[in-house]
């Protein structure tokens, strides 16, 4: 689950202006229904059970926009599902996006985008949600137990088999045999349900920002993998700083955190206000498992939150706090986002891994996830305390401890088998969010998976400016076969900004 997409917005405006690539056009009647020129698009909705078992609460009205080929005399060389991620986003809005991530296949290929249930077309979600990262995790979990008490057995509606359930629906209503998968972030997940559920209806996968089904609720991998990253960086940085000095900072300032939290004066990055924040050890995690994945190598030549992370930890280290500060703007409350919240904390809260009993009472899940805690094995969580990753991101570790107990939810557990058909995995090696290991590990469950972990790039890869992961996707689509990965090596290393001593 990811959150605090500022640089998203960037990144998708960036990837349309790719030369020869078409952009959002105005919508059409319906009001969400988006317009692309040269392809005829089709609009509608399907109305689903909220709950299967369960007429008495109701239903929920699932909207497409089927964007067909723009070769329309000649039949589809068949028809690709996409979902950008969250939990929470959805396709629709960024029908520009896709239609530039993707250019290459419009030509013979439909494009099915399905904005899952509680989110844009699809019955908005709202049960009053507003997340403040830096008022603290029980400031978190409070409104994450508000939202799941104002939706009360609705919630049990809110999965990503539900969800999966509804795309299926929507190929059977467009009349389509088998559906090419792409899935971002979240999407990975949600594809890998839906793989499970309807095998026989799946063309070809591919993931890019891995996350596994059963995920680390401690997000342990990407624990691990930070301190390379952050060494890494520093490595091609051609001297901007020193690689084991960058290690040796983080692991002294995340234990300087656990110890003692520092006061910050964080100023709002809309420029109106600041606040005093106590910064802690689990919102420098965030910071570095979450944050400073976001955006790396959407704009090669901006200094993104990785790139500033080695003189940050150099000045914090010696007891400097500003760049901290700047970089803790990061952590602000986003309002108007690209995510619905409240459908992001319900799927999150019904579908991930927990470390407690769901059926158990509140003060009793507590004291099984403090148990958990300690008795993590040494080096799961790298430089950082199992404490400090368990409340480092949105969806993981406890965030859902309050969440209500909704009768017949529970943790997704995969079922099935995968199907045997090709796989692309990308990964970027600049993204603790969703590292390479988690998509290695998913590969172990299809038969026929290709892994590709493009240099410089963080979470997402699709964010990739010249063309290189555009050209991967669209011939891996159409061949089952990415061709030639010569291009990844032209992609040019982060910004790093100067460590001064």
């Amino acid at each position: 689950m990811t959150h605090a997409h500022r640089w998203m917005a960037a990144a998708i405006a960036g990837l349309a202006m790719l030369p020869g690539l078409p952009a959002h056009a105005a919508s059409t009647t319906p009001a969400w229904c988006p317009s692309v020129p040269g392809h005829q698009v089709e609009c509608d909705t399907i109305s689903r059970p909220l709950v299967q078992d369960d007429p008495a609460l109701g239903v929920v009205d699932v909207a497409y926009a089927l964007i067909r080929r723009s070769n329309a005399t000649a039949p589809a060389a068949g028809t690709i599902a996409v979902n950008p991620g969250g939990p929470g986003n959805a396709p629709i809005p960024l029908t520009g996006f896709y239609t530039a991530l993707l250019r290459p296949l419009l030509a013979d290929h439909d494009l099915l985008l399905v904005d899952p249930r509680g989110t844009n077309a699809s019955g908005a979600l709202d049960c009053g949600i507003t997340l403040d990262t830096l008022a603290g995790r029980a400031q978190v979990q409070s409104a994450v137990a508000r939202c799941g008490a104002v939706l009360g057995p609705r919630a049990r509606g809110y999965t990503s088999t539900a969800v999966s359930d509804d795309i299926d629906a929507v190929r059977a209503r467009i009349g389509v045999d088998r559906l090419h998968l792409i899935g971002q972030s979240y999407g990975t997940y949600l594809m890998q349900v839906y793989a499970r559920r309807y095998p026989s209806r799946v063309a070809s996968i591919v993931l890019s920002g891995v996350l596994p089904v059963d995920a680390d609720p401690l997000l342990g991998p990407g624990a691990r993998a930070f301190p390379d990253m952050l060494r890494t960086v520093c490595e091609r940085s051609a001297g901007a700083c020193d690689a084991d000095a960058a290690v040796a900072d983080l692991r002294a300032f995340a234990a300087r955190l656990r110890a003692h939290p520092v006061t910050l004066t964080v100023p709002d990055p809309g420029g109106s206000a600041s606040r005093t924040v106590t910064f802690t050890e689990d919102m420098l995690a965030g910071l570095a498992l979450q944050n400073a994945a976001g955006g790396n190598g959407g704009d090669p030549q901006a200094i993104g939150v990785m790139g500033r992370f080695p003189a940050m930890l150099h000045d914090a280290v010696r007891g400097d706090y500003g760049r901290l500060a700047a970089l803790a703007q990061r952590l602000w409350p986003e309002l108007g986002g690209d995510i619905n919240e409240s459908t992001a904390t319900t799927m999150a809260c019904n579908d991930f891994p927990v470390l407690w009993q769901p059926s158990a009472p509140m003060a009793q899940r507590a004291r099984q996830y403090r148990r958990a805690l300690s008795r993590s094995t040494p080096g799961r969580t790298g430089p950082f305390s199992p404490g400090a990753t368990g409340a480092a991101r949105y969806g993981f570790g406890d965030y859902c401890l309050q969440w209500p107990k909704v009768k017949g939810a529970k943790p997704y557990k995969p079922t099935g088998t995968t199907p045997d058909v090709p796989v692309l995995l990308l990964s970027g090696d600049m993204d603790a969010n969703t590292p390479a290991s988690q998509a290695a590990h998913v590969g172990r469950s299809f038969t026929h998976a290709r892994q590709i972990v493009l240099p410089n790039l963080g979470h997402l890869v699709d964010f990739e400016r010249s063309g290189c992961v555009t050209g991967l996707v669209s011939r891996f689509v159409r061949t089952s076969d990415p061709g030639s990965t010569a291009c990844i090596t032209a992609i040019p290393p982060l910004k790093v900004e100067p460590v001064t001593p």
